[in-house]
């Protein structure tokens, strides 16, 4: 009697396997659920998981393969990142150096009445927007922001009864533009995975015919600003028609160029990659301010201004990838410590779990022994 008693007994527990993976998942969200707001007082209890141990063991499995990779997506960023900034800052010297030389031929212009197709301001009527997201997504909000500058600068503009047309520069950004014909494109261009000074001809080769030929009366350059590792700040610049000191400005007529850069490098710490910044400045030699040109200052200002348009090109390029680089490292950082969180807290489920059956075992031992005597 006491024998088919203690199988009764066992038979009846509730086994732990008999629930469906539906119900763990459904559980796993509720661990992160709020408290009911009908009653602040009293929270809702956390529902437990309902799911075997096996099921809890390839989920913490799948969670440690997922920060693995996440892990090394953030690495392999970092790497990208500091590529991207030496590119940026390595092109600057050139840049303000031709802002100098633009400078002074500007000096020597004032006195002449001289007609430069990049320079000329005519009224505007027709604005063209270089709009330059990103070629990959898992990157956060990068292209996301960018793309709502580009939407509320075009309300703006139609507010101001403008017409518009955009060049998209960017995978992320022709996918957005191809699903939405109601907005005029002119040219879909891709980037590439770094970006290079054929690239950007080619985009200022299509923005050069459309001014010249007045189709547009403005160019602006819609494209995230590199400021540090973890900010990046969408901005909207005139590229055309061309400032005659040769800085690029905002909508406000501020200059933009930057004078501090952000170094970053990998290094080891407690057993771990970590990156560490720096902060330095790019210096420049100033021109005399006696200088004088041999060839007409005309046909040099001719040369150099489809030059300095290419460089600043170039140069938005590469500060909306080294924002796109960063805002991926930042995002594969914070994917990593969530994956360490959601290990942490199934590991401790897995082990709660584990030892309530070793228990409820011993327990089956201890009571069959204690019937059988």
């Amino acid at each position: 009697m006491s024998s088919s008693n203690l199988t009764m007994w066992a038979s009846s527990k509730p086994s732990i396997s008999d629930a469906s993976p539906l119900s763990f998942r459904a559980s796993v969200g509720s661990i992160f659920q709020l408290p009911s707001s009908g009653n602040p007082s009293r929270a809702n209890p956390v529902a437990p998981i309902q799911c075997n141990l096996r099921e809890l063991r390839d989920r913490i499995d799948s969670v440690k393969n997922t920060q693995k990779i996440t892990e090394a997506m953030k690495l392999v960023a970092a790497a990208k990142v500091r590529r991207a900034q030496e590119a940026v800052v390595n092109g600057r010297p050139f840049s303000e150096t031709l802002v100098e030389v633009l400078y002074n031929i500007n000096e020597q212009l004032q006195i002449e009445d001289v007609d430069a197709p990049l320079t000329s301001v005519r009224p505007v009527k027709k604005v063209a927007l270089v709009v330059v997201t990103g070629d990959r997504g898992l990157c956060g909000a990068f292209n996301n922001n960018i793309i709502k500058k580009a939407e509320a600068r075009i309300a703006e503009l139609k507010g101001l009864g403008l017409n518009y047309t955009v060049i998209s520069v960017g995978k992320k950004g022709n996918t957005y533009f191809l699903r939405r014909p109601y907005i005029p494109v002119d040219k879909f261009l891709e980037g590439g995975t770094l970006p290079t000074a054929k690239e950007a001809q080619a985009i200022a080769d299509d923005v050069f015919s459309l001014f010249v030929s007045e189709e547009v009366d403005k160019v602006e350059l819609l494209y995230t600003k590199f400021v540090s590792l973890v900010k990046s700040n969408p901005v909207i610049h005139t590229l055309l028609p061309l400032s005659p000191k040769g800085e690029i400005c905002d909508l406000n007529g501020n200059c933009v160029d930057a004078a501090e850069d952000e170094f970053f490098r990998l290094t080891t710490k407690e057993g771990k990659l970590t990156v560490e910044r720096d902060v330095v400045r790019t210096e420049t030699i100033d021109f005399s301010p006696i200088l004088q040109f041999e060839q007409d200052p005309v046909q040099i200002l001719d040369a150099l201004l489809p030059l300095y348009l290419n460089s600043q090109i170039l140069r938005a390029l590469q500060e909306s990838l080294a924002s796109e680089l960063a805002a991926r490292m930042s995002a594969m950082s914070n994917a990593t410590d969530n994956a360490s969180e959601l290990k942490k807290t199934l590991s401790m489920v897995y082990n709660r779990r584990r030892q309530a059956k070793i228990t409820g075992e011993i327990l089956e031992i201890v009571a069959g022994a204690n019937a059988l005597t």
